[in-house]
């Protein structure tokens, strides 16, 4: 059953088409009294847009709601019409989710082929740069040979790397929501004699709609981010040569405005020499995305999404210290192992 994507809670529809597609009316939620799903009516560039902006309300709309809570009415035919879709609804509900579960993993396969595809891209940009280039030294056909067994190299490391990651985050959900679960039938137990029985126990919309085909596809969903931006720094990198840049002077210099040695030591992790973006990227926007994606599908603490995170880095950095071996076979210097295991966290 889709969910508002205001509150969470189940809604059997989420908006009605009369007549024609382009004719349809916003069903209200019956618990906040806001439109259930505004995000029907928007097309995929804001879809994609918000989801860059991590909102919350458009992971709602297409983790539970995507292809869901339709309601026809005004058809020729009486059969079709709202009581008798009602009548319907009840018989095919299973068979209506497993097409719809269906749909997800291809959706996921889908997804998470491009994905992985640009990331192997991303990397395959970053470790090139490390390689030492001569162009007069360089014969067409075997750097095309090189360059394409490279880059399948690297595209096979972040499909395993992804796999992991995937499967340590998977396991650690399903860990995570039976102890919730069984804390939260301890509660309710404790409670039943209690004058505060009514106490909030029942889990929430999205716990009961949850799926664990929602985490993987979560995850894809909170790396556009982290892709898009890193995407950016690899068709137009900052320029790290100071020859341009004007010396401050020294009344402006934190040598001379700070004494303290850990503030003047915290300063110069931001110089512009020192400060790598795409590690920034990758490892601090793209932990916070994932974290933030994996707190609206699980509905808990954002604590134990933090835990959830923190295993699947663990399982995916094990995985990157054995894959990296196997990609830095093809480079000339140890420091392309160095970058992948660096820039292996999601």
């Amino acid at each position: 059953m889709p969910i508002c994507t205001h509150c969470s809670h189940p809604t059997p529809y989420l908006y009605t088409v009369y007549n024609t597609a382009n004719n349809l009316r916003l069903e209200q939620c019956t618990q906040c009294h806001e439109f259930a799903d505004p995000y029907v009516e928007h097309d995929t560039l804001t879809l994609v847009l918000d989801l860059i902006l991590l909102k919350r309300n458009v992971y709602r709309h297409l983790l539970f709601n995507r292809g869901a809570g339709v309601r026809k009415v005004g058809t020729t035919d009486s059969q079709h019409s709202v009581r008798g879709s009602e009548r319907k609804l009840p018989v095919s509900e299973h068979q209506m989710d497993l097409e719809r579960t269906k749909a997800r993993w291809i959706h996921i396969f889908k997804l998470g082929t491009v994905l992985t595809t640009v990331d192997a891209f991303i990397r395959w940009t970053h470790l090139g740069v490390s390689q030492p280039f001569d162009p007069s030294k360089i014969n067409i056909t075997s750097w095309n040979a090189e360059a394409i067994a490279s880059f399948s190299r690297i595209l096979l490391g972040c499909l395993i790397e992804t796999l992991a990651f995937h499967a340590g985050v998977t396991l650690s959900c399903f860990l995570l929501l039976k102890s919730l679960d069984w804390a939260r039938g301890k509660r309710k137990a404790s409670h039943t004699s209690d004058v505060r029985s009514d106490m909030p126990t029942n889990p929430s919309g999205v716990r009961q709609e949850f799926k664990y085909s929602h985490v993987p596809l979560t995850l894809f969903y909170s790396s556009l981010t982290k892709l898009f931006l890193l995407f950016l720094l690899s068709i137009w990198r900052p320029d790290g040569s100071d020859s341009k840049l004007r010396p401050l002077p020294p009344q402006y210099n934190a040598t001379n405005l700070f004494s303290n040695p850990v503030i003047i030591a915290a300063l110069e992790i931001l110089d512009e020499e020192h400060l790598d973006r795409e590690w920034i990227v990758r490892n601090v926007l793209g932990g916070m995305a994932a974290g933030f994606g994996l707190r609206v599908v699980l509905d808990c603490h954002p604590a134990f999404t933090t835990m959830v995170v923190l295993a699947g880095w663990a399982v995916k950095t094990t995985v990157a210290n054995l894959v990296g071996e196997w990609v830095m076979s093809g480079g000339n210097e140890r420091t392309v192992g160095e970058m992948w295991l660096a820039y292996s966290i999601p």
